[in-house]
């Protein structure tokens, strides 16, 4: 491996990492991904977005079958959940994809070279290189440029220190052998939310312990609000401007510290999700020998090219300045690739939709009316009900409602938020219309068949207008 320089050295095979070394591969580079994990996918494929979404789908089966049946008229004896089953079903899911990774890989001429990489001190011959280490033998990788996408990993609270048991981060609690007791969740976010819920329906008591006053904090406010209204009702507890002191460990429980203010008191469950953010993978990388800076806030430094400060090494995704979303770290890929390539590709950073996958489900993309008053910029607000919607009465799904946001002079959308059924499929006619620079008048005046749910859509737009038929 040592005697064969590549184009192009990927390290890490996650959604921002494979799909670089993908599309560098269609290009015309001869590329190489080293990984350290036995299956390809990172973090997003392995133990988060994927597995997750799989259990929360098979969560709203049984939640569907245990509440919602009989009002449809279908009849059947109360439901049981085999959690076991549910788990090895979300199991054979990750596999197929990781699985669907490693042939796309052999289709495009992609080499894996498994093991942790480690980049080196430049030589000076304009040629990288990277040790990578498994098992205790290391080898020696060699490319023009390299691509530093390492992705993320849960942040640790030093008052909860993981103990992968009784204090777990997402990956166990994605693999929880039986339905907990009781549920703490640490942590208001998109994963403490979902996996909350995951287990709730199950008929876990879910407790969600936030030191902010607000759950989802760069959320529009509007949905939060109906978002934890919708939740509460559905049996979770939220203990918000809450902080977790300290926790104590008695006969595989956990007795948390809680600080509210001037108040603080012992909350006792059997397990404790911390869900408080994720952060970049940077250490172990080599980064100062090879001469690759970081910022002010712990992310790697780089250009419109995605060139660190070291010349031909190169990073996107989790460990540069943004938002750690799988979806924007394989753009940034797709980006990196085609503009070493000499084409002109873009990353619309305006438009990254963020999702929760409650139920219903909460999307955003663009900026928050609260934003906006912040800027001083002038808007106009249009909103629509689900309960007016007609596809979704047929579904039973009337919780929540669209809300559009447009420049009040240029009419020029500015941001759209969802709490509804299927927002996160919604939220895409969203960023298409802003990514073109589209009005409020450009949705309402486009078909939306009927009956559908994204008629809300076209609802709300028109009600920017205060031209709204059915509200």
């Amino acid at each position: 491996m040592s005697e064969e320089i590549f184009d192009l050295i990927v390290l890490g095979a996650g959604p921002g990492g494979y799909v670089a070394a993908i599309r560098a591969s269609q290009l015309g580079q001869k590329v190489l991904v080293v990984e350290p994990r036995a299956t390809m996918g990172g973090v997003c494929l392995n133990e988060g977005c994927i597995p997750s979404k799989a259990l929360l789908d098979s969560s709203e089966h049984f939640a569907l079958a245990r509440d919602k049946f009989a009002h449809h008229g279908i009849e059947i004896n109360p439901p049981t959940m085999n959690v076991a089953r549910m788990v090895a079903r979300k199991d054979d899911v990750v596999k197929k994809l990781t699985d669907g990774i490693a042939y796309l890989f052999k289709k495009n001429k992609v080499q894996v070279l498994k093991g942790a990489g480690k980049l080196t001190a430049p030589k000076g011959d304009g040629v990288h290189r990277v040790e990578v280490s498994q098992n205790g033998t290391v080898t020696v990788a060699s490319a023009r440029r390299v691509l530093l996408a390492t992705g993320g990993v849960p942040v640790e609270v030093p008052s909860l220190p993981f103990d992968g048991e009784t204090i777990v981060s997402s990956k166990e609690a994605l693999c929880f052998g039986a339905v907990p007791e009781h549920l703490v969740v640490v942590g208001a976010g998109y994963i403490g939310l979902e996996l909350g819920s995951v287990w709730r329906r199950l008929g876990a008591k879910v407790t969600v312990v936030e030191m902010l006053p607000k759950m989802l904090p760069f959320t529009d406010v509007e949905v939060t609000d109906a978002l934890m209204k919708i939740l509460t009702k559905q049996g979770i507890a939220f203990r918000m401007g809450t902080q977790v002191t300290g926790v104590e460990k008695r006969d595989g429980k956990a007795v948390l510290q809680l600080k509210a203010g001037d108040k603080t008191e012992a909350l006792e469950c059997d397990k404790v999700l911390v869900a408080v953010g994720r952060k970049p993978v940077l250490t172990g990388l080599g980064l100062e020998e090879a001469g690759v800076v970081t910022n002010g806030d712990g992310r790697i430094a780089v250009n419109e090219n995605y060139e660190t400060s070291a010349p031909g090494i190169y990073a996107i995704g989790d460990i540069v300045p943004g938002p750690l979303l799988a979806h924007k770290a394989s753009e940034e890929g797709v980006a990196f690739a085609e503009r070493l390539a000499g084409i002109d590709a873009k990353v619309h950073y305006e438009t990254i939709p963020g999702i929760a996958y409650t139920w219903p489900e909460a999307a955003s993309v663009g900026k928050t009316e609260q934003a906006l008053k912040e800027e001083g910029i002038p808007y106009a607000v249009g909103r629509f009900s689900f309960m007016a919607n007609g596809r979704a009465r047929c579904m039973d799904e009337t919780e929540g409602f669209v809300k559009i946001l447009a420049h009040r002079d240029t009419d020029k959308v500015l941001g759209v938020h969802i709490v509804g059924p299927r927002a996160s499929d919604m939220i895409a006619e969203a960023v298409a219309v802003m990514s073109y620079g589209g009005t409020a008048h450009d949705i309402g005046a486009m078909f939306h068949a009927h009956p559908t749910l994204a008629e809300a859509v076209k609802e709300a737009a028109l009600d920017v207008h205060k031209a709204v038929i059915h509200a």
